[in-house]
């Protein structure tokens, strides 16, 4: 059993904290709306009032938060990771963030003798309650050993990539490679219904061939019963996508098919669907 802090306790996070429990482990949360948690409170997570009193003593401190600014200020306030968890802890951001972010905590954290990961996941919703998700790992191997038992908890598909930032980079890959793939899952059913296909007879006809995906499998059905709620929030999604386009413009490389769709998402979010979930990019298109 080991002693994990978990800050960030949101639609992926408590099922990522149930997982961690179901093994054994001792897990004390901490998130900014405590009557959202009571759940898991009452199934056996630790409540705690603040970051700080969520980064003591522990072994391992794992982060699931929104935004840059988020990890910014759990990390590197006073009353954040690095200025509160014991020498020795291993403090793994699995927030979707900047490489470059990543990189600052690991070095930060090496001053204070704490071992830093970035291990954003991918899998959403239905990953974090199954125990499925895909987690992308950087910073030093001998850390990512020392918690593989923990990322067993919550994924099947645990790669070290490589030094500080490499899980995020990785995971900005990722997310390129989504942008295209739920982009290309909506105009298939958008261009279904408009020429008088019934989408589920086109979905059931290609699933299984050249173009079936993930996004397909997942999210497709979604569309069609009209459920847009978030597995992943189409707001969050915005923000990878944004940190994927600084990265690209900073090698030197233009990537189309990403500018064309988080254009696409923006334009949804300035009408106020930035709550629901990536799916909700059906909206785009003539006749959903």
């Amino acid at each position: 059993m080991k002693k994990i802090g978990f800050i960030g306790v949101g639609v992926m996070g408590k099922s990522m904290v149930r997982n961690l429990m179901k093994h054994g482990h001792q897990v004390s949360i901490y998130t900014r709306t405590k009557s959202k948690v009571l759940d898991v409170i009452e199934e056996g997570a630790i409540w705690c009032d603040d970051v700080a009193s969520c980064s003591k003593n522990q072994d391992a401190i794992i982060t699931i938060v929104g935004y840059p600014k988020d990890v910014e200020e759990v990390y590197f306030s006073a009353t954040g990771i690095i200025a509160n968890a014991n020498p020795g802890t291993y403090i793994i951001d699995m927030t979707t963030t900047s490489p470059k972010q990543s990189v600052q905590i690991y070095a930060e954290a090496k001053k204070n003798n704490l071992f830093a990961l970035d291990a954003p996941v991918s899998g959403g919703d239905i990953g974090a309650k199954n125990a499925t998700l895909s987690i992308m790992v950087g910073g030093d191997r001998e850390a990512f050993d020392a918690c593989y038992d923990i990322f067993t908890c919550l994924g099947t598909n645990i790669i070290y990539e490589g030094g500080a930032g490499t899980g995020q980079h990785t995971k900005m890959a990722n997310q390129i490679a989504i942008a295209g793939a739920v982009a290309g899952v909506c105009e298939a059913m958008a261009y279904a219904r408009n020429v008088g296909l019934d989408v589920q007879t086109m979905l059931d006809s290609i699933s299984k061939g050249a173009a079936g995906s993930w996004q397909m499998t997942n999210m497709a059905p979604r569309i069609l019963n009209g459920d847009l709620n978030p597995g992943f929030f189409l707001k969050h999604f915005i923000k990878d996508m944004d940190v994927a386009a600084e990265e690209a413009t900073t090698v030197n490389i233009q990537l189309d098919v990403l500018e064309t769709v988080l254009k696409m998402y923006k334009e949804l979010e300035e009408q106020g669907l930035g709550d629901l979930g990536t799916q909700a990019l059906i909206k785009y298109y003539k006749g959903f």
